[in-house]
């Protein structure tokens, strides 16, 4: 029972240390503040850095969830295909969450395929849904 106790303990310990040693990622020169304060893209301001995402894209491949997060701030929708894959994903033109004005039926988005173990493996900036 307490060799049980000391494994569950130490599985936590190593989690919250990789939780916590988590950094944020290279952006170059997106304004992270912009696209923080830019939920769901409603102001515009994530579409400035448009050419700067689309050359780093590939250099966020391997990045985990949590270096995501600290980064770009929490993803205005998470998708779960099945427990083996979800997607972040962070609106660049204005969503349907911004109110009823917005006319795009399909905004262009930035999306993170995280695998299982919640690594990117894959970055799209596309108006398609996964």
């Amino acid at each position: 029972m307490v060799d049980k106790f000391l494994k569950v303990v130490a599985l936590c310990l190593l989690v919250s240390t990789f939780l916590a040693c988590s950094s944020k990622l290279e952006v170059g020169s997106i304004d992270l503040d912009n696209w923080k304060t830019d939920r769901n893209g409603c102001n515009g301001l994530r579409l400035l850095d448009l050419e700067e995402l689309q050359r780093l894209k590939n250099s966020f491949l391997s990045a985990n969830n949590q270096e995501l997060i600290k980064t770009f701030g929490r993803p205005d929708r998470v998708l779960l295909v099945d427990k083996s894959q979800s997607f972040f994903i962070y609106f660049l033109d204005p969503s349907d969450a911004c109110g009823e004005d917005v006319s795009a039926n399909d905004p262009l988005k930035l999306m993170f395929r995280l695998n299982a173990v919640s690594r990117v493996s894959e970055v799209n900036i596309t108006t398609l849904d996964p």
